[in-house]
């Protein structure tokens, strides 16, 4: 069974930076693409971030495109979205997704003055 557990968010001000992590066990981690989505009080969730299995494709969206840099470590089953620059309006639970449509329970980061 394919377990995902997100960390790393919090409360920061806008202009700062915070590093979210997304570790997944119960699947060979080095064969899967894994990605970020972030859901918005009342909306659905949105594509944040993907990285391919060998960390070497990355795609973003506009809106966090440049800001937002996901990578991965294959030797400690992790992923990480490191977003800086952050702005008011990535206030959201951000979370992680993988095979067999697994999703992690989110981790909530607030971006505010």
């Amino acid at each position: 069974q394919v377990h995902v557990v997100e960390s790393g968010g919090g409360w920061v001000h806008p202009g700062e930076s915070l590093t979210l992590s997304c570790t997944i066990t119960g699947t060979i981690f080095s064969k899967i693409a894994v990605d970020w989505y972030r859901q918005f009080p009342g909306k659905e969730r949105e594509f944040v971030a993907i990285i391919d299995s060998t960390g070497g494709v990355t795609d973003y969206p506009d809106s966090v495109r440049g800001r937002f840099a996901i990578s991965r470590d294959n030797s400690k089953n992790t992923v990480y979205l490191q977003m800086n620059n952050l702005k008011p309006e990535d206030t959201a639970m951000y979370y992680c997704h993988s095979v067999g449509n697994s999703w992690g329970q989110g981790t909530q980061v607030t971006v505010s003055s």
